[in-house]
């Protein structure tokens, strides 16, 4: 692909309140890509967070948008604007309820699928045809009497000790997909890792 830049985009809300929280699986992986590359996601612009730097030839970005979940496309908007990231060089990493926990499914372009923040980003970039990786937290389990945790808690509370093992064991294959997305293109990507 030609020398461009690439954006990560890790959707989450700010704040110590919503750390290691299952909707913040998007910041947890993009502080994980950007600390193999001995990066920091720390320098403050456009209501977001993000480094940069080069990693297997081309310039990438990492971002994790403050603007909390339902507002994420505000801060993606003026940072695409501002360094003039291509479109097809966007690859936005967010939870998915309808994924067990840990599963990794690449997508080139959809619907929000009820996700605030990819509703928000579609609505300001005015397209839905951008990169996706949903990363499985799976739902909440049920009671003995059939009640299960209402999705909203169970998005915002912290992640187990075992979801976090889970998620360690899927970073190596996060970072791969990652550089199959930037060095190959998003079709090779899915085919090599959705399955996986």
């Amino acid at each position: 692909m030609a020398d461009s830049s690439f954006l990560l985009i890790g959707l989450g809300n700010p704040g110590r309140d919503y750390h290691l929280t299952r909707h913040n699986i998007g910041f947890f992986f993009v502080d994980y890509f950007a600390g193999v590359n001995g990066w920091r996601v720390d320098t403050v612009k456009m209501q977001g967070l993000f480094c940069q730097g080069r990693a297997y030839g081309v310039q990438v970005f990492c971002l994790k948008p403050q603007t909390f979940m339902n507002r994420s496309g505000v801060c993606v908007r003026s940072f695409i604007d501002y360094f003039k990231v291509p479109l097809e060089h966007i690859l936005v990493l967010h939870d998915d309820i309808d994924l067990d926990a840990g599963r990794i499914k690449i997508v080139s372009k959809g619907g929000a699928g009820g996700h605030n923040g990819i509703r928000s980003i579609a609505q300001h970039l005015g397209t839905q045809n951008f990169a996706r990786m949903k990363i499985g937290i799976g739902r909440p389990g049920c009671s003995v009497e059939g009640q299960g945790q209402p999705v909203d808690q169970f998005v915002l509370s912290k992640m187990t000790d075992a979801e976090m093992l889970v998620f360690r064991q899927r970073e190596l294959l996060v970072e791969e997909a990652i550089a199959l997305f930037v060095q190959k293109g998003i079709d090779v990507c899915m085919n090599k890792i959705n399955g996986r």
